[in-house]
């Protein structure tokens, strides 16, 4: 009996530390400090060239070319995968804006980024999140800052790409043809056009609980 004791207590230790995490949410910096520096390999969502996790609460909604749409909680995360940035290892260019409500150049685990939130004249926040050459876009109130930004990095820590068939898309000319329209490293000072088309297109709240349903 003294034998199985610590036995047990090793196999709780080993198994809570490789399923749980302790997060402050209420920061937003702790928040990307912690998920951003594990080296996740889950996912559960596959696309043309990559895959990524969604985390729970968030459901999928539908695809658009790379963009993607996903919906948690009363808000819409457009998720932009930039495979031709990954074919070319482009370079982040950020420069942190001192008069947004947070603004900060991410580097981590020899990957880049930044996160920058703005209030907009509506009283919401413009979440615009870019790490591991993807990038989240989300418009939100003010008490769903902490919630999105924790998503959103758990969605973007765990983008993976395939390079083989990223490399076949960019040969077939599914993607070159587009190489100059897309810049997705510089921040914007208002909303990208893929979310101003979404919110020129609402969806009501009866919709939205139809179309979790048909997810699940």
């Amino acid at each position: 009996m003294k034998k199985l004791i610590p036995v047990l207590l090793c196999s709780l230790f080993f198994m809570t530390g490789c399923t749980v995490v302790r997060i402050d949410t209420q920061s937003i910096d702790n928040t990307i400090n912690v998920v951003l520096s594990k080296n996740n390999q889950l996912y559960n969502r596959v696309g043309k060239g990559y895959k990524y996790y969604v985390p729970k609460g968030v459901t999928y909604i539908d695809t658009n070319e790379l963009n993607e749409k996903l919906y948690s909680n009363g808000t819409y995360y457009y998720l932009y995968i930039d495979a031709i940035s990954y074919y070319h290892k482009a370079k982040v260019k950020y420069k942190e804006n001192p008069d947004a409500y947070y603004s900060r150049k991410i580097k981590m685990n020899d990957k880049t980024g930044y996160l920058e939130i703005n209030k907009q004249d509506d009283d919401k926040y413009f979440i615009e999140f870019h790490y591991n050459y993807a990038k989240i876009e989300a418009l939100v109130e003010k008490e769903e800052i902490n919630e999105t930004v924790l998503n959103a990095s758990y969605i973007l820590s765990t983008v993976k790409f395939n390079h083989n068939v990223i490399k076949l898309m960019l040969n077939e000319n599914y993607l070159t043809n587009k190489e100059e329209k897309y810049d997705i490293f510089e921040s914007k000072d208002e909303d990208s056009v893929y979310l101003e088309y979404d919110k020129n297109n609402e969806t009501s709240d009866e919709q939205v609980e139809k179309e979790n349903n048909e997810v699940k």
